[in-house]
């Protein structure tokens, strides 16, 4: 057994750079081996898988966990982006094993490809609607300024029955999320939950209601709000950040029709190049762990690096990483992708003159730092052409 190699370029630098410029540490982790170890932003070593294969191990592996609790002892939470733990706070996110088998069972059949089917016609009519007022309003308009934000989050509140007219109150949370001060973050999770507690009153009765009734008894209220404020926030954070690179690729040739896939290989492909996050979430060893001839100690955080795995040279044809892989794969991947084509056909129909106000290669992406990922810093667009 061996040590993994160490790379000292820092692969959760924030910065920005053009839309077609790959992130500099990519291929520089590639290169380095299927496994290698990096600084982690709140301490000490992380290990990045970069192979594919080994990704698939990792994201089945039994000793490898999602709960914080096996986060290394030094760790700040807020620094390192923590969730709670399990125990805390049971979630998708943070459960593993039997609990987390229990949570999926609650949560899958409400995302299933026909349940999502059901509302294909409310998205495309969403999309219509935020679409043509913006049309309406100047002759180039920053689709990322409002738009890429405030249609997913219309769409995912819509699902789970959070009142609309509280669409204002769920960006400002989401967009309270980002903030340095603890306070400001502590404002947008009270918010998220009065936005559950919305999608759970009298009369209501979308997926969140359905969702209250699959959860196992024993969570309290405010565990059941948290596993909404999930959905939500995810719901805004992987899908806003996709929808621009989407629109980008829509619009940049100025002549959508010449596209030669469907919509939905343009949406995968789109997701498969610009992933919403350029690694798993963290993930840590709960015993010593052996992994491509390296050691592992217990508590080692890991990451997968999907971007990277996503996009190289020697990606093999087949399923690739987006949503992840394995138990913890993303339950609103269809949800999402069924936002995205609904955005792109409605783009096609309304819209069949619009295109970028500058060449695509003078956009920009800024990258957000730590395992988030990137977004486009603006996208100008002339919708009537």
């Amino acid at each position: 057994m061996t040590d993994a190699p160490h790379v000292t370029i820092d692969p959760f630098a924030g910065g920005v750079r053009r839309v077609g410029e790959p992130h500099p540490a990519r291929a520089v982790l590639r290169a380095a081996g299927p496994i290698v170890r990096a600084d982690a932003p709140a301490g000490g070593p992380v290990w990045i898988i970069t192979d594919d294969v080994l990704a698939r191990e990792v994201f089945v592996h039994p000793h490898i966990v999602k709960d914080p609790a096996w986060a290394p002892a030094g760790w700040d939470p807020r620094t390192a982006g923590l969730e709670p733990t399990a125990a805390t706070q049971p979630s998708l996110t943070t459960c593993d094993g039997p609990a987390h088998e229990t949570l999926r069972r609650a949560h899958a059949p409400l995302f299933t490809a026909r349940r999502m089917s059901e509302y294909a016609d409310r998205a495309t009519v969403l999309a219509r609607e935020l679409l043509a007022g913006l049309g309406d309003t100047a002759e180039t308009v920053d689709l990322m300024a409002d738009f890429t934000t405030r249609f997913p989050l219309t769409v995912v509140c819509d699902v789970l029955g959070v009142p609309l007219d509280r669409i204002d109150q769920a960006i400002a949370a989401c967009r309270g999320m980002y903030s340095a001060d603890p306070e400001e973050v502590g404002a947008a999770m009270a918010a998220f939950g009065e936005l559950a507690a919305a999608a759970l009153g009298d009369g209501q009765d979308g997926l969140a209601v359905e969702l209250r009734d699959r959860v196992p008894a024993e969570l309290t209220e405010a565990q059941l709000h948290y596993l909404l404020f999930t959905l939500i926030y995810a719901g805004q954070l992987t899908t806003d950040p996709s929808l621009g690179f989407l629109l980008a690729r829509v619009l940049a040739a100025g002549d959508t029709a010449a596209e030669p896939t469907t919509t939905e290989e343009f949406v995968r492909e789109t997701l498969r190049r610009h992933a919403p996050a350029p690694f798993s979430l963290w993930r840590f060893t709960s015993a010593e762990v052996e992994l491509a001839g390296a050691r592992l100690p217990a508590r080692s955080p890991v990451l997968v690096d999907i971007q990277g795995i996503n996009t190289g040279p020697g990606r093999s044809i087949g399923p690739d990483l987006t949503f992840g892989a394995g138990p913890h794969y993303c339950t609103g991947a269809r949800l999402a992708q069924l936002e995205l084509k609904a955005v792109v056909e409605v783009l096609r129909a309304d819209f069949p003159k619009a295109r970028l106000a500058v060449p695509l290669a003078d956009l920009q992406q800024s990258d957000l730092g730590g395992i988030q990922g990137s977004r486009l810093t603006a996208l100008p667009v002339k919708l009537r052409g």
